[in-house]
């Protein structure tokens, strides 16, 4: 009998991730992403330790082609066979959406009021549904949701100092990444037991870039807000930034909400800082005085994340360095940690060098781990509480 399958998918702006799951026990059998979207796409694909793709697709083409592209690719190689559910990574579940849910049509429509509050996420990972319903009609369609792990943080890390009635209406600190997030908490969970590392900063360095303070595993604070604006500035969006400046981009330069928001989440942060490049490794090998700038305001801002999250803990035992930068930028890392040294983090350069999963000296007073993140797990999980819940049918 064909072992019956499920499908993550985490469908962005930019690229597509993607991988296939047993659906009885979660083992993976294939993980892939489509890189560069929109530019020339490449397919990459493993299956274990083996490359079963390695291809450059033509260029121009958008999101649904690229899904279609991918689910063809599956159909090809076999892999679809037995698809039962997908799941999907949803960056924003508004008030309402927590656990993991069944992505009825009703509760997509509900979804795709929160767009505004995630250009650069919801809009295409509910097309990533869409397209998922259209090729696999028998399959359940499930939601897992990126501001869940936050959404039971102390009210008082919630809200900003706004009218009340904004606030009931919703405009409160949500908080993203969180399925990075949940992740290495049970990574930390089962390595150092129930504590999770005790207290812990967990720095999700990529395009997008936040940090979450922990205790015992559970979320106490982090740098994004309302939206995936907010914290040290990314790769091309902002970060923090005095609301004061949005009032005078459109009040004395005129510049439309189109416009701004156009300015705040694709040509600022590290690309408009270095008017280079947002890439970080590009950023890296420049010799330019502007990039380097880039990289000192984005280590500085960084540095003072933690800071202010190590206060809403009341200290630190741990910090983890994960996704993209997180993972494979020694040089950012090590900035990092120097400029924390006054909180008890001491650096093995050799170590973080090396990119050891264990990057700080015996005698730090903190404990420092590089721990590579897995959004897609997360979502297959998520799936298999639905079916444990008895909700996905079949």
């Amino acid at each position: 009998m064909t072992p019956r399958h499920v499908l993550t998918l985490n469908a962005g702006s930019s690229s597509l991730k993607f991988a296939v799951y047993r659906e009885a026990d979660t083992a993976l059998e294939l993980s892939g992403q489509v890189s560069d979207l929109t530019g020339t796409p490449r397919l990459r694909a493993r299956a274990g330790t083996e490359v079963v793709a390695d291809e450059a697709w033509p260029t121009g083409q958008d999101l649904d082609a690229v899904l279609e592209g991918v689910f063809a690719w599956l159909e090809r190689t076999g892999r679809a066979e037995a698809i039962v559910a997908v799941g999907h990574r949803i960056v924003h579940g508004g008030l309402t959406f927590r656990d993991p849910v069944v992505l009825t049509p009703d509760v997509i429509r509900e979804l795709r009021t929160l767009e505004s509050l995630a250009p650069l996420h919801q809009p295409f990972n509910l097309r990533g549904v869409e397209r998922a319903r259209h090729h696999f009609p028998d399959a359940v369609q499930v939601g897992v949701f990126d501001t869940a792990f936050h959404a039971d943080q102390p009210v008082v890390a919630r809200l900003y100092s706004l009218p009340r009635a904004l606030i009931d209406e919703g405009v409160l600190a949500y908080g993203f990444h969180g399925l990075s997030y949940d992740y290495i908490a049970r990574t930390l969970r089962a390595d150092h037991g129930p504590a999770a590392g005790g207290r812990a900063i967990v720095l999700h360095l990529g395009s997008g870039a936040s940090l979450c303070a922990m205790a015992d595993g559970r979320s106490v604070a982090t740098s994004m807000g309302f939206s995936a604006l907010d914290g040290p500035p990314m790769s091309t969006r902002c970060g923090a930034l005095d609301p004061g400046v949005i009032l005078y981009l459109i009040q004395s330069r005129g510049l439309s909400v189109e416009a701004v928001s156009d300015l705040l989440y694709n040509r600022s942060g590290l690309l408009g800082l270095s008017g280079e490049s947002g890439d970080m490794v590009t950023l890296l090998a420049s010799d330019h005085p502007h990039a380097r700038q880039a990289l000192d305001v984005y280590v500085y801002r960084i540095a003072r994340e933690i800071g202010s999250l190590a206060a809403a803990l009341g200290g630190l035992d741990t910090v983890v360095f994960t996704a993209g930068v997180g993972e494979h930028a020694a040089p950012i890392r090590e900035r990092i940690v120097a400029r924390c040294r006054w909180l008890g983090l001491e650096l093995d350069a050799d170590a973080n060098r090396a990119h050891a999963r264990r990057i700080s000296r015996p005698d730090s007073r903190v404990m420092v781990r590089v721990i590579p993140t897995d959004e897609q797990v997360v979502i297959a999980r998520g799936v298999a509480a639905i079916s444990g819940r008895g909700e996905a049918g079949g």
